[in-house]
């Protein structure tokens, strides 16, 4: 009898502890942001901007867990598959939520497996060449990349990345036909055009401006239509001469689909008041990248469906594959 007791208080004791933890207020313990990205690329360097200051308005610490892979869908698809109790959270851009399912509807994943908290950046990308090309312009590219097809070779993050889409809407634009180099993220994206194994990138802003500035990488112009002030001193495509040519990308944070609302809330909260924090705007600014949070997940979600749109449209016309 006495041992059936001690049994009874150990279950008993086990399933108050089990209660107390599940009724402990959100977050109890430390949460995991994950990045679909190498360390020291644009996505990485989000993170790490406002990790801290996101951890702070959570009450808790915060781990940037980088993992890297197939356009981002390799974390795209941890996160999904994650318990939805807002201690598994995404940072992604288009290409984990538009570009890669159109791209490869076998996906282990489903962006309804997903939902959208805030937009945290948007930014232009930056076009650049390895300087002993002899590019100097845009129309200097498009006239090398029109006398030998197939002959330049540009890197990106990855299939479906927005480098990648950059590139594709490139060519779909001009009429010119240049060899899709992918890499596992966009630090070595960049290392290649620097170490002329390939010759340019449609590269985002945190990864080509410090190497442009440093004359290892000589950039072109912004991927915007007109001149970005996030990137001053760098013509528009329209200024460059390709006027038809408007593309920018985001930055935003995603939780597994079943999240309780109340905790995808205080995910929001967080997030916004992370990102308008001064030190994180500054330390984004002078990579290029703008603060730009949305007003609501629900306003985010609305977002998505007219920027997926633009996407998958991208994707069809220029005939994108996944290599």
């Amino acid at each position: 009898m006495k041992l059936l007791s001690r049994l009874a208080a150990l279950a008993l004791g086990a399933f108050a502890c089990h209660a107390i933890a599940q009724s402990a207020p959100y977050p109890n313990r430390p949460v995991r942001l994950v990045v679909g990205f190498a360390p020291a690329g644009a996505a990485d360097q989000v993170a790490r901007a406002m990790s801290d200051a996101f951890g702070k308005a959570l009450g808790q610490s915060v781990l940037v867990d980088n993992k890297p892979g197939n356009g981002s869908s390799i974390a795209a698809d941890l996160v999904a598959k994650s318990a939805p109790d807002g201690y598994t959270l995404l940072i992604a851009s288009p290409s984990s939520i538009s570009v890669n399912p159109a791209l490869n509807p076998a996906l282990p994943y489903s962006p309804k497996d997903l939902v959208a908290v805030s937009k945290m950046t948007t930014s232009p990308l930056v076009l650049a060449v390895n300087p002993a090309t002899g590019i100097r312009s845009v129309t200097d590219l498009i006239a090398a990349a029109k006398k030998d097809p197939g002959k330049l070779n540009y890197s990106t993050s990855g299939n479906g990345s927005a480098p990648h889409l950059g590139a594709a809407l490139f060519g779909l634009l001009t009429g010119t036909q240049m060899t899709h180099i992918p890499y596992r993220g966009g630090a070595l994206a960049i290392q290649s055009v620097m170490a002329g194994d390939t010759q340019l990138t449609f590269g985002t802003s945190p990864s080509v401006l410090p190497q442009a500035s440093g004359g290892r990488l000589l950039a072109l112009a912004v991927s915007t239509r007109e001149r970005s002030a996030l990137v001053p001193g760098l013509p528009g495509m329209r200024e460059a001469g390709l006027p038809e040519y408007n593309l920018e990308f985001w930055y935003g944070m995603f939780v597994p689909a079943g999240t309780p609302p109340a905790i995808v809330s205080k995910i929001y909260d967080a997030t916004v008041a992370a990102m308008q924090q001064p030190a994180v705007k500054a330390a984004l600014a002078r990579e290029g990248t703008e603060v730009s949070v949305s007003a609501s997940p629900d306003q985010f979600s609305a977002f998505l469906v007219d920027d997926g749109k633009f996407w998958v449209n991208l994707v069809k016309t220029a005939k994108v594959k996944v290599d």
